[in-house]
């Protein structure tokens, strides 16, 4: 009797120990707002119920011992609006499996680019670079899928990611959709700094960014340039780009500003194209916040933004954002 409770005894602490070495986390975002639009998808005003890039996710890690980690991620992209999946790919957000320890780590499924991630989307402080006030200018070449991953420890502030999207189809030209990515991060404090650069294999289109965030106190401002070369199926040559960021903090309140502009592509004549928002959150708590912008996009007649070219698009929303 005394030797079954024994094992009883060791069974337990032995399921203790592997709970401890290993954990599933389930996180989310719903995100929503209510719209009054113009010139977006179709020509005049309407009104409608905007969802911006709602989320599930499941991600885990496992303690292998002596440093070394196993980690997964899944994330499923849906419209809170319908309850239906936002694209064909149920895990439209990233889903990989990778191993981490002192080396860095390295990552093997579905990614976005981290040249993205290194630049444009750092900047995007109102909501996260979602719905109808994404950045619209950003030349994003990055093929998620079928990717491969490397990440460095930090070394001294400075990160750096490399990765390549294999290019499986059976299609002619397949190879076009081989993507080489780099980017590099570098925190100093107040100062954050960032650049990304990506290169198609087959068509050689590439772009590439740099990014610089600043503290000042309550006020954070940002900003990255960009120089695109489009050399492929699009032949619209060269374009640079760039956006600035501001975002001033008083209590729950978060007032926002951004202005970005792109030049004409060098073989597409009135092609270009700007973009400005303005926008208010007021935190409830550390995870719901009420917020409100007013966005523009003025591009030229003959390059199309929300599916319409030569006219102002716009939009004025108010919505809900909870994170868990």
């Amino acid at each position: 009797m005394k030797q079954t409770y024994l094992v009883a005894a060791l069974a337990l602490l032995a399921a203790g120990t592997a709970s401890a070495q290993s954990s599933v986390t389930v996180y989310g975002r719903l995100n929503a707002t209510l719209e009054s639009q113009k010139n977006i998808n179709a020509a005049g005003t309407q009104r409608v119920l905007q969802n911006n890039a709602s989320r599930l996710g499941f991600k885990g890690v496992e303690d292998l011992g002596g440093g070394l980690k196993a980690e997964f991620f899944l994330e499923h992209r849906f419209n809170v609006d319908t309850g239906t999946t936002t694209s064909g790919a149920f895990w439209a957000g990233d889903s990989y499996v990778g191993l981490s320890g002192g080396f860095g780590s390295i990552k093997l499924g579905r990614l976005t680019s981290a040249a993205y991630y290194a630049t444009a989307d750092y900047i995007s402080y109102h909501n996260h670079d979602t719905g109808t006030s994404e950045d619209k200018l950003y030349t994003y070449l990055g093929q998620n899928a079928n990717t491969i991953s490397y990440t460095t420890p930090s070394i001294g502030g400075l990160t750096a990611e490399v990765s390549v999207s294999a290019a499986e189809s059976s299609a002619a030209g397949a190879i076009g959709n081989k993507v080489a990515n780099l980017a590099l991060n570098y925190s100093l404090g107040a100062l954050q700094l960032g650049l990304g650069y990506e290169r198609k294999a087959g068509d050689r289109d590439q772009q590439i960014a740099i990014r610089a965030n600043y503290e000042i106190g309550a006020l954070l401002i940002g900003g990255y340039y960009q120089r695109s070369d489009d050399k492929g199926l699009g032949g619209l040559g060269k374009r640079d780009a760039y956006r600035l960021s501001a975002m001033y903090t008083v209590g729950a309140s978060e007032f926002h500003g951004n202005y970005g502009s792109a030049d004409d592509w060098s073989k597409l004549a009135n092609s270009d194209a700007s973009q400005y928002t303005f926008g208010y959150n007021y935190n409830l708590s550390k995870r719901t916040k009420l917020y409100g912008f007013y966005t523009v996009v003025d591009n030229s007649r003959n390059l199309p933004y929300f599916g319409i070219a030569g006219r102002k698009a716009s939009s004025i929303a108010a919505g809900i954002r909870h994170n868990f």
